[in-house]
């Protein structure tokens, strides 16, 4: 019944209401539930903190620290294996993967998937982030709206769009910034006519997370020092050092995720190992617990003592006049552990992301490197430096500068900060770009070319797949057939070209028409001359897997018109050819770029 309802308002929408109308009508809806998700995602993460902070660990009773970290992980993995039965980690890697490989469909149980996962993981103390998987809730939410109304894969696309700025506009209550986050970390093809729904779900969630908690941003500024061009060369440094810093994010990130999955891949070994190793981390250093959103707080407003107060190595003990050092050694040991504790949490069967990672790290590399700089005799706001060191390194990390600006200004409300802010962003990026190509969000995809770019061209192909070129109308020979047995083959067929396979279908080599044409037509010679003497190696071989960016590089490099392709095993498959590329191309072109 359902279903012909259904129907029947798909068939009255077509004949009363224009697509680009519905599009805006859709982006209004996907905002709304967008910020839905995020306010009930942040509601479930503050009602599991309360309870373990003011019933656990209030008191003195830290040692809850040890064990509740373990039973958020443990939960959300046993969630995630036995009611999703999907793997719903890395939420942005999944909507790049789902853009550029799966004509934007992401599955409906991310919906609301990721909110129970990562609800479960940060409130009890997982040193993640819940932006990425309520990003991948509204994206979802958008993709499934759109397939359920029927909307071409363009406009499915758009409404991952609407999805994911929602997402940020709403838990962030950031609506610029979730404009520009579609723009750069989602790498869509901004127009004119997709800026309007994207604008209208980002304000509309933002709007209703004002109504549901408030106008006040996220992390108030209660003091600040006005920008001082004096102080230019010292945000430059900052920034350089941002830069090194998302450096190390990305690729200690990178490779502790590989180490992970490569040598721990039972998920009770899962559970025990990145469980008990987050529980240390966390006893020892507890601005390490949850997504550290407080500890943002403090050092932005100049309450640097408040994130050592609770911790089991300072006790008190180091916050005097002559520990400055000790204490700045204190924050650089959080630095380096936060990607351990994050990749711990996510590795053991946790569910969260790397905003809050990357905003958490970089007040710490703000606050350190400002102190470092005022005890070398350099007197610089440490408060400044700490928030725009969260832009530097959300910049760098995500390869994001305008996401960095935009969100930092609207979380904190510093819009008079603008000018450090813009210095450390562009200054962290060009630094990390000259080491990483791709963020961290992009690598895995872009190491197997399967990567959405703004480079039109490239997306073009990246969307090509074998299967819409492969031409498979080519006659095969035997090395073994005379070439009389070949002349009868070619009288069949409408090709100059002849794969030349085993009886267990391998590729052995090609024969050109060209090369047979003057012995041909002598019959004396037809018994005397075999295929597997007149034929040739390819200029190239193929894979059946290879992205299209590569098969045009092999083209380019060999300078052929047809390729044959193979598969694992070196079976033939078909050929494909120049011009049949670029007819798709054509073809793909001409879709993606509509208006």
């Amino acid at each position: 019944m359902k279903g012909e309802q259904l129907n029947s308002f798909i068939e009255w929408r077509e004949g009363h209401i224009r697509s680009k109308h519905f599009v805006l009508l859709l982006s209004f809806f996907v905002g709304c539930f967008s910020a839905c998700a995020a306010v009930i995602l942040k509601s479930f993460i503050h009602l599991i903190q309360y309870f373990v902070e003011n019933h656990l660990i209030a008191g003195g009773h830290t040692w809850w620290y040890l064990i509740t970290p373990m039973i958020g992980i443990t939960l959300a993995a046993l969630f995630v294996r036995y009611v999703v039965r999907d793997d719903i980690s890395h939420g942005i890697t999944k909507i790049l993967y789902a853009i550029s490989q799966r004509k934007s469909i992401i599955k409906a149980h991310n919906m609301w998937s990721s909110v129970v996962g990562s609800g479960l993981t940060i409130g009890f103390g997982g040193s993640v982030g819940a932006e990425a998987p309520i990003v991948l809730t509204g994206a979802a939410i958008g993709s499934n709206l759109a397939k359920a109304f029927r909307l071409d894969q363009k406009t499915m696309m758009l409404m991952i769009g609407c999805g994911a700025a929602g997402a940020i506009g709403g838990i962030f209550k950031a609506p610029i910034a979730g404009l520009v986050f579609t723009l750069e970390v989602l790498m869509m093809d901004i127009t004119m006519t997709s800026v309007a729904p994207l604008l209208i779900s980002s304000v509309t969630a933002t709007a209703i997370s004002y109504i549901a908690t408030g106008t006040d941003p996220m992390f108030p500024l209660d003091q600040y020092d006005a920008f001082s061009v004096s102080r230019i060369p010292w945000y430059l440094i900052l920034g350089v050092v941002c830069g090194f810093a998302s450096l190390y994010f990305t690729r200690g990130m990178n490779r502790l995720e590989q180490f992970m999955k490569r040598h721990v891949r039972s998920i009770g070994v899962k559970i025990l190992v990145g469980g008990l190793m987050l529980s240390i981390l966390v006893f020892l250093f507890p601005p390490l617990y949850g997504e550290g959103y407080d500890v943002i707080t403090q050092l932005i407003n100049g309450n640097s003592e408040l994130a050592l107060a609770y911790s089991p190595l300072t006790n008190g003990t180091w916050l005097t006049a002559n520990s400055q050092w000790l204490i700045i050694g204190y924050f650089v040991a959080i630095i380096l552990l936060k990607i351990v504790a994050s990749v711990a949490t996510n590795g053991g069967g946790g569910v969260g992301g790397i905003f809050a990672p990357s905003l958490f790290m970089g007040a710490l590399v703000g606050f350190v490197t400002g102190r470092v700089l005022n005890l070398m005799g350099v007197w610089v706001p440490i408060t400044n430096f700490s928030l725009v060191g969260m832009a530097g390194l959300m910049s760098g990390v995500m390869h994001a500068p305008l996401t960095g600006i935009f969100l930092i200004a609207e979380l904190t409300g510093g819009y008079h900060l603008f000018m450090p802010l813009m210095i450390v962003s562009v200054i962290s990026y060009l630094t990390i770009m000259l080491f990483e190509p791709h963020s961290l969000y992009a690598m895995r995809l872009a190491q197997k070319g399967e990567l959405l770019t703004h480079n039109k061209d490239r997306n073009v192909l990246t969307l090509l797949k074998m299967d819409n070129v492969l031409e498979t109308d080519f006659k095969t020979v035997f090395p073994e057939m005379t070439l009389g047995e070949l002349v009868k083959v070619i009288s069949e067929s409408r090709r100059n070209i002849f794969p030349v396979i085993d009886h267990e279908g391998h590729l052995r080599g090609v024969l050109l028409l060209d090369e047979v044409r003057n012995i041909m037509f002598q019959p004396r010679l037809y018994s005397r001359f075999t295929v597997g003497q007149l034929m040739t190696s390819p200029l190239a071989v193929l894979q059946f897997d290879m992205p299209m960016e590569k098969v045009m590089e092999k083209f380019e490099d060999t300078g052929a018109w047809n390729l044959p392709v193979v598969d694992q095993d070196r079976r033939y498959l078909g050929f494909v050819s120049k011009s049949k590329i670029f007819n798709s191309y054509r073809h793909v072109l001409v879709h993606f770029s509509e208006e």
